[in-house]
Parts: structure tokens; C-alpha cells; sequence
């Protein structure tokens, strides 16, 4: 037998194992059939739980007193915890607007002072600065303040939520 003949034979034994069936039962076409149904099965299977959420939900209670305007000079700062427990820190700038932060340093979790003198929020345990509009200017902390959301009504200052990245 020729090595010709030889290396047929053995390409022609390469496929005796083939089924014309299984080739059609396990295919990608069928595997993506499978996927799309399953995909669809479980979209339905949340919509249920989408329905009861939009139904039961609550007014806004994330609204917190935190001072009054008058309480609070130019060039001042006032600490509180929202939300919740959370460290926070409300500044009354030289310019007479109001900023807030978490008040954790995006470093190491050290609280952040406002140093009136300088305008800058402060975190003293490795001197990182932060600006007043929350954004990191020197030191270990590359991220910024979480900022705390303000509404001033009638002279009273609330914290009505929080922005995790609030932009430059």
C-alpha cells in the first residue's frame, strides 16, 4: 500500500465517528437558540419583583436638618453625620456658598478639616489636599470627596443625598 493510500485511510477513520444527528442536536445554532430562551426566561422570571418595587416605593426620607445659614459663618465649617452614621462636613466658603462632604479622606479613611487660611480641605495624617469643590490636589489621595447634595430652604441647610463622583 502506497503512503498516498495509507494517509487517506487514516483521514477517512478521522471522521467514522461523526453522527449526522448529533451534529445537528449539538450545534451553534442550537447552543445559541438555548441561550436566547434562557436569557428571555429569566428576564420574565424579574418582572414580577420590578412591578412589587415600583408599587411600594416610599417618599424620599433622605433629607436631613443639618444648621441654619445664620448658624454657620463665612470661612466656617460644621461637622454632622449623613448619611446615617457617616462623617460629614459642611463648609461655608468666603465666597458664601455652601459645600459638603463625607469626611473621609479618599486616602486612608482619616478625617479631613477645612483650613480656612489656606481655602483647602485638609487630611492631616499624610498631608493630602483636597480643594473645595472636592477634587484631590496633592498628596496620597487620588480620588475625590464623596460630595453631600444641599438644599437651602427658608435658612435651613439640608443634606438631601450623596454623589460618589461629582467631576471636576
Amino acid at each position: 500500500m502506497s503512503n498516498e493510500s495509507k494517509d487517506r485511510e487514516r483521514l477517512s477513520s478521522l471522521v467514522d465517528n461523526l453522527s449526522r444527528a448529533d451534529d445537528v442536536k449539538l450545534n451553534r445554532r442550537a447552543f445559541i437558540k438555548s441561550t436566547f430562551g434562557a436569557g428571555i426566561a429569566l428576564g420574565l422570571a424579574t418582572v414580577p419583583f420590578n412591578i412589587a418595587a415600583f408599587v411600594r416605593s416610599e417618599p424620599r426620607t433622605d433629607r436631613q436638618f443639618i444648621t441654619t445659614v445664620e448658624a454657620l459663618e463665612r470661612g466656617k465649617s460644621l461637622e454632622f453625620e449623613y448619611p446615617g452614621t457617616e462623617p460629614s462636613l459642611l463648609v461655608h466658603l468666603k465666597t458664601g456658598e455652601f459645600v459638603a462632604y463625607n469626611n473621609k479622606c479618599t486616602h486612608l479613611q482619616c478625617p479631613v478639616f477645612y483650613v480656612e487660611e489656606e481655602d483647602v480641605l485638609l487630611c492631616p495624617c499624610h498631608r493630602g489636599y483636597f480643594s473645595v469643590d472636592g477634587q484631590p490636589q496633592s498628596g496620597p489621595p487620588q480620588r475625590e470627596l464623596p460630595k453631600i447634595l444641599l438644599e437651602i430652604e427658608n435658612g435651613k441647610i439640608f443634606a438631601v443625598g450623596r454623589e460618589i463622583h461629582h467631576g471636576a
